[in-house]
């Protein structure tokens, strides 16, 4: 048995469909559906066994010798969310509540942690689990401080190391992919090219206002959801990998190159407007981020990364552009 939260979201509902595929058969989602049609990101999903989770506490007590491992992905993930009450509840104490769950049970646990835990990258995007390192981290949101929250009480705690099994917190980058839809503004910049292309023949990225960098040309780690899924299944398989990893390509993507892949792939001019950057947003904005991939190379990962043409590629040609667009 395994356990998944967050699972009928964007990365979880794609992990869901990965593990079907390569013949994992018990498989629990725990998440909340509510009023939208999130319910459809599971619906070509065979059998599986749907906990709420304010029920997830007594189902893990009572199948604690059946549960194989957990993929935690359960979250606020929005970094505009400013209620700090609801994020320690949902995202830091329900992460430490499981992995206590899986120390005193040695039950493998991997969870998402977050490159926004990197702050703006003053001191580099090294997955370094040392907690002296990780109180050196200062994210620029809620989300990014409760992600690096967790990964502080884990260090503090185990080092990442329990009963032979370990732990893994995975730092996802800018990830991209189908079954994001609900996720509002908080979608990929690929999902949203793709909608302004269409309705306007053209993108508006925000201008530079660092001398050193040109419009359009701020870069970020774009990462394809199915790579994130893989690395997940193959830490959950690999009981010797314990710490933290970043996932990412490991090479930034401007923003323009973006923008030009998708347009390509919809066979479009790649039209761009370049507009002002909010003012609420400009001393919060990231210029840069590439995940340094050394760690996650050095236990044995060693599967190639999907780069931004290709990927916008798949995403554009398999899914944006036909109308049943779930995964």
């Amino acid at each position: 048995m395994y356990i998944v939260t967050g699972a009928t979201g964007f990365i979880g509902s794609n992990l869901i469909a990965e593990m079907q595929s390569r013949g994992y058969e018990e498989i629990v989602v725990v998440d909340w559906f509510g009023c939208d049609a999130k319910w459809k990101n599971v619906a070509k999903r065979g059998a599986l066994r749907f906990v709420m989770p304010e029920q997830l506490s007594s189902f893990l007590d009572k199948n604690a010798k059946k549960i194989k491992g957990i993929f935690h992905l359960g979250a606020i993930s929005s970094t505009t969310e400013t209620n700090v009450d609801t994020i320690v509840a949902n995202n830091f104490q329900l992460t430490v509540d499981l992995y206590e769950f899986c120390r005193m049970h040695g039950i493998r646990m991997v969870y998402a942690s977050s490159a926004a835990t990197y702050g703006a990258g003053e001191h580099g995007f090294v997955d370094n689990d040392d907690l002296s390192f990780l109180s050196s981290l200062r994210p620029l949101n809620p989300y990014g401080w409760s992600k690096n929250a967790v990964d502080k009480f884990i260090a503090s705690d185990s080092c990442f190391d329990y009963k032979g099994t370990g732990v893994v917190g995975l730092k996802f980058f800018n990830v991209y992919g189908p079954n994001e839809y609900h996720k509002g503004m908080q979608m990929s910049v690929m999902r949203h090219f793709c909608r302004q292309f269409k309705e306007t023949g053209k993108v508006r990225l925000f201008k530079s206002y660092r001398e050193d960098c040109a419009d359009g040309e701020q870069r970020r780690d774009f990462v394809w959801v199915g790579d994130c899924v893989d690395v997940m299944l193959w830490m959950m398989e690999h009981n010797e990998a314990r710490g933290l990893f970043n996932v990412g390509t490991g090479s930034a993507a401007s923003y323009n190159t973006v923008a030009r892949s998708v347009a390509s792939a919809m066979d479009m001019n790649p039209v761009i407007e370049y507009i002002d950057m909010p003012d609420s947003v400009r001393n919060q904005y990231q210029y840069f981020t590439e995940a340094d991939l050394t760690k996650l190379r050095s236990v044995g990962y060693d599967r190639a990364m999907t780069g931004v043409p290709d990927g916008v590629a798949e995403y554009v040609g398999c899914y944006l552009s036909q109308q049943d667009n779930y995964r």
